[in-house]
């Protein structure tokens, strides 16, 4: 039978597991690791599904039409959904973002034919909603979608992303872990996957210099995507059973790691979710189990980052090629010490929420140590 995608919209969801081999082998991980590779969604990010689901639930619900303007502060991906979402209905876009964001997203942004305003890095997500804010109040008949307390970003989750990963898995997923940046994700899929087996487990990751969630302060950090240095009013804490500080030189490390070996590109918040999977995945209580990662991004979105600076694309030297293939290839196996929390910590100061949230996050707490090379 003919099957033909009445638009581009239809084509997301229903991405594929694929198993962790030789990245795990290398990380001595005891437990099966399954990355959720979200990248096969048509503008490569786990993204796609929000980006779909608020523009179409505002069309359905009348508080859009066509002529209005909508704006979204967002660090990068979320915009690029939301940008080819536009496009095909349409709609006009207005996108806030740190200057950091990287080039290749801001332009390819343009060629989707949404507009751009760049804020200051160093203030992070909060300029970039400042100024969408401000832009809300000065141009007519705007709207600010919101992915930060859109119930729609974490209900399509549980609706489209959990029903995949349990189906895919038979039921058998033991762990899911997965990066916060709006929290939708880990929400949205933690929920409904506790739902149906009570016993999951649902690992948060966060940067470790800004470890909000954890009770921390907000401060820079270099893993785009995570930690946005408030607590999004979509995220509930209370279904996290731990969370875990990643520094973004082992998500590098762990991103180069993957692809090398397993030949999967994965981008620099993928990195931070893996890296925290194989902690999980090397502890003895955790043999034979079954964890699912949440892959959001490819590695082609972050070419000309600090992600592969390191890289050279330039042409190999003979003398090279014949000295590489007589010693086996060098690739460094970074020590997985990470700042883990679980069930019990203090709540996160009140002023890095940005709303309310649904939920006291009585769950999130301090371990009682941390490994000393953590930053």
């Amino acid at each position: 039978m003919p099957r033909i995608c009445s638009d581009i919209t239809e084509t997301v969801g229903h991405t594929p597991l694929v198993r962790l081999n030789r990245t795990s082998a290398r990380h001595q991980a005891r437990a099966d690791i399954l990355l959720k590779l979200e990248f096969f969604n048509p503008l490569s990010s786990v993204k796609d599904r929000i980006g779909v689901a608020l523009i179409e639930g505002a069309l359905r619900s009348g508080l859009i039409n066509r002529n209005t303007v909508l704006i979204e502060p967002t660090s990068g991906c979320a915009g690029l959904s939301l940008a080819f979402a536009a496009a095909a209905r349409g709609l006009r876009l207005i996108l806030v973002m740190p200057e950091n964001a990287p080039f290749e997203q801001r332009k390819l942004l343009k060629i989707l034919g949404a507009k751009t305003v760049l804020t200051r890095a160093s203030r992070g997500m909060s300029s970039a909603m400042d100024k969408a804010d401000e832009l809300h109040r000065r141009i007519p008949d705007s709207l600010i979608l919101d992915q930060f307390n859109h119930p729609d970003n974490p209900g399509i989750h549980r609706r489209t992303t959990a029903a995949e990963i349990w189906d895919d898995t038979d039921g058998a997923v033991d762990i899911l872990v997965a990066g916060v940046g709006t929290g939708g994700t880990l929400t949205g899929v933690g929920e409904a996957l506790k739902v149906r087996k009570p016993g999951v487990r649902v690992v948060a990751v966060e940067p470790a210099t800004s470890p909000v969630l954890s009770g921390g302060r907000p401060g820079a950090h270099r893993l785009q995507g995570l930690g946005p240095g408030f607590i999004p009013g979509v995220f509930n804490p209370k279904i996290c059973d731990e969370i875990i500080l990643v520094r973004d030189t082992d998500a590098a490390r762990v991103a180069q790691q993957v692809a090398r070996l397993d030949g999967i590109p994965v981008g620099i918040s993928s990195g931070a979710a893996i890296q925290a999977a194989l902690q999980v995945a090397r502890r003895p209580e955790n043999a034979g189990r079954q964890i699912v990662v949440i892959v959001p991004s490819a590695a082609e979105r972050y070419l000309f980052t600090w992600l592969f600076d390191g890289i050279d694309a330039g042409s190999d030297s003979i003398a090279d090629l014949l000295d590489s293939i007589a010693r086996p290839p060098a690739i460094s196996t970074p020590a997985l010490e990470s700042v883990t929390l679980t069930t019990g910590s203090p709540a996160p100061p009140e002023d890095f929420r940005f709303s309310p949230p649904r939920m006291s996050p009585e769950s999130v707490v301090n371990s009682s140590s941390r490994s000393s090379s953590e930053a």
